[in-house]
């Protein structure tokens, strides 16, 4: 599918610049995208490496398993072929928590360990499995909780209702992630998927096994230790609230704007407690937390490098897609169903876009807030695109080609599908609370 795909945007952009004057830029545009998705792979080698070895403490402290064990029957009705105990379960699950909290790039370390242990499962490498389309159909939907980012980009521009996309988010983001489950499911029935599923290789006896190896339990924490992690806590949630009463004081902020500073002061807090919580968790079971977390670090690097040539043939693509003029040209394509359904045609760009690229939707997002307003219809429906949606080709760029995923199968279609319906739902529900 998607080598189908990178065939037709390349000819056409092509053909288009050639037909619009915009060969000059076209060139511009291959060489400045390839160079951008070398630069944004460099960029995720340290977040990539910091975080997979966060993930390896988890593991060797038993932390993975547990989560695992808990959240279980869910994710068992959802993967079916994937074993409760497996370490893909306990990635995903931290993948998919991280996305709907808005924890932006700590979600993909997360995803990439949960596409690796996959392929564990995986009888023909190169070929996805049903698992991984699902996954990434869910991954791709974006599940949003607390869009933290779009809301501090509103409030940045003056907005007064920064956090209402709260709700609209919420909905288009769910309603994204329904269908995204359901086209994955429903597509991997059909004769063309289900004649190339790969076999499912079946764990060994003893498979209950962590990435480390190991099959054995984790060591019980000494009580001394547990006191330490507990005062800890309770110092941090001090703390917390020390900085909520500062925030509060009425020289420096209204108090109707409490739930606005509570949603921007979670978006700044809610990382580094991740990373202190996962620390200290393995430091209470006595987990060796240095040598562990170079470990993981090790592999990150590693996974981080094996990107790159899958980041530069997608974004590569979009940037001549971009250049000739064909995104535009798709824009004005559309633009008649797009007002059928209420959609102005000031918000299209962005919904096009989202898709293709996160950089180039922000900005468009950006854009279209300065000359309308946050506050406008247009601002809540390009601000609820950005917070219910994710960048799908960069999203099976890189996981696809953190483990040498070139046949795809129904994967696109079924994360396409989730993109429009999340752009449907957003449309329809800003329309019924701002219009």
């Amino acid at each position: 599918m998607l080598n189908g795909l990178f065939v037709t945007v390349v000819v056409t952009s092509v053909l288009l610049a050639a037909a619009t004057g915009r060969m000059e830029a076209l060139t511009q545009g291959v060489i400045d995208s390839a160079q951008d998705a070398v630069q944004l792979a460099i960029g995720l080698i340290g977040v990539m490496a910091f975080f997979l070895g966060l993930m390896r403490i988890a593991e060797d402290g038993g932390l993975m398993r547990r989560i695992a064990r808990a959240l279980g029957p869910v994710m068992q009705r959802l993967f079916p072929g994937v074993p409760v105990d497996h370490p893909a379960m306990s990635a995903m699950i931290l993948n998919i928590s991280s996305n709907m909290l808005g924890l932006g790039n700590a979600a993909t370390p997360f995803g990439i360990r949960a596409m690796e242990q996959l392929d564990t499962l995986n009888g023909q490498k190169g070929t996805a499995t049903n698992a991984m389309v699902l996954f990434l159909a869910i991954n791709t939907a974006g599940l949003a909780i607390l869009p933290s980012g779009v809301i501090g980009l509103r409030a940045s521009l003056g907005s007064q209702d920064a956090a209402g996309i709260f709700l609209p988010t919420l909905v288009a983001s769910a309603s994204a992630t329904l269908v995204g489950i359901l086209a994955a499911t429903l597509l991997s029935k059909l004769p063309r998927y289900r004649t190339t599923e790969p076999a499912v290789i079946a764990p060994e006896p003893c498979a209950q096994k962590d990435i480390t190896g190991t099959t054995e339990e984790p060591p019980r924490a000494s009580l001394s230790r547990r006191w330490m992690v507990w005062i800890f806590w309770l110092v941090f949630l001090w703390l917390l609230g020390q900085e909520l009463i500062f925030n509060l004081a009425p020289n420096r902020i209204d108090a109707s704007d409490f739930p606005t500073l509570v949603r921007g002061m979670l978006s700044f807090w809610m990382l580094p407690a991740l990373i202190a919580g996962l620390t200290l968790y393995g430091w209470q079971q006595g987990v060796r937390v240095y040598e562990s977390l170079v470990a993981g670090a090790k592999q990150g690097f590693d996974v981080a490098l094996r990107i790159i040539p899958y980041l530069v043939a997608i974004l590569v693509a979009v940037g001549m897609l971009r250049a000739s003029g064909g995104i535009d040209w798709l824009a004005i394509l559309i633009s008649p169903l797009t007002n059928l359904i209420g959609m102005p045609a000031e918000a299209l760009p962005m919904a096009v876009l989202r898709p293709l690229t996160g950089s180039g939707a922000f900005g468009v997002m950006a854009e279209a807030m300065n000359a309308h307003g946050p506050d406008s219809l247009i601002g809540y429906m390009v601000s609820t695109f950005q917070g219910s949606t994710e960048t799908t080709f960069y999203t099976l760029a890189v996981y696809f080609g953190a483990v040498s995923i070139v046949r795809t199968r129904h994967a696109l279609p079924a994360c396409l599908l989730a993109d429009i319906a999340g752009i449907l739902s957003a449309v329809a529900i800003v329309n019924t609370l701002f219009a």
